[in-house]
């Protein structure tokens, strides 16, 4: 798991989530937008790589990258980086 850096203090777990897998170039793509975005505002993003537990890999097999936002899914293969500043403000 990698986390991303929070300006200001730090009040717990990071509003975004992006779950991933080693070797997807979707996954790169969409990190690289959400370590912006929430460098540009201030929050903090964990990424979880689903191949380490078998129910995630399970659920979101394809899918990746998957990104959630205070725990409710937000988008799945790409970001857009205006509706994840949106879904932030």
């Amino acid at each position: 798991m990698r986390w991303g850096r929070r300006r200001g203090a730090d009040d717990g777990r990071p509003r975004v989530t992006v779950y991933s897998r080693p070797g997807c170039h979707l996954c790169e793509q969409a990190e690289e937008v959400v370590a912006a975005v929430c460098a540009e505002v201030g929050e903090r993003y964990e990424v979880v790589m689903i191949d380490d537990d078998p129910r995630l890999a399970e659920r979101f097999t394809d899918e990746v990258p998957v990104t959630f936002v205070d725990g409710r899914q937000h988008d799945f293969w790409r970001v857009d980086p205006q509706r994840l500043r949106a879904a932030l403000a």
